[in-house]
């Protein structure tokens, strides 16, 4: 199965994608992938590489301690709006990685569930178990790799790394 996603009209981030294309497609001949694409191909001007996300609220508290479902749910939500925040929108997504932590096949299965049902589940992705994160109690960690038309204004910076 091949699949092509161009011409992208807009998104629920108000900008318009008119410059910047992704597309994602199947290999022939390999095993048709459960929700994603084997590939993208992506032409704009700026590339977005988001820091991993992670499940705190904004508070800085764990959400959703030993629930698979729900720190995915709050590590999507966080690595929107850092998309959001760079300019970029979820069809703009040219590649994510999810990091699990657990044994076993399940909680991989769990992640992935929630991460196919949001707005990047088309984008090609790598799922990889590991033993630990960065927080204590963190079950899930997403990154992302996203391209931007560089047409528009930068968007505000609220702090500024030397």
């Amino acid at each position: 199965m091949s699949t092509t996603d161009t011409g992208l009209p807009g998104s629920r981030f108000g900008r318009r994608l008119d410059r910047v294309t992704v597309e994602r497609r199947d290999v022939p001949g390999l095993a048709e992938p459960p929700g994603y694409r084997h590939y993208a191909v992506a032409s704009g001007t700026r590339l977005v590489f988001t820091a991993g996300a992670v499940p705190l609220d904004p508070t800085g508290r764990l959400v959703g301690p030993d629930d698979y479902r729900a720190q995915t749910e709050q590590v999507l939500a966080n690595l929107l709006a850092a998309l959001e925040a760079a300019g970029a929108s979820p069809e703009q997504v040219v590649k994510t990685t999810v990091y699990v932590v657990g044994e076993g096949r399940e909680p991989k299965v769990a992640v992935w569930d929630v991460v196919q049902r949001s707005e990047l589940a088309a984008a090609p992705s790598t799922l990889v178990g590991v033993a630990g994160l960065g927080y204590s109690g963190q079950l899930v960690e997403i990154d992302a790799v996203a391209v931007i038309d560089d047409a528009g204004e930068s968007p505000p910076s609220s702090r500024t790394a030397s």
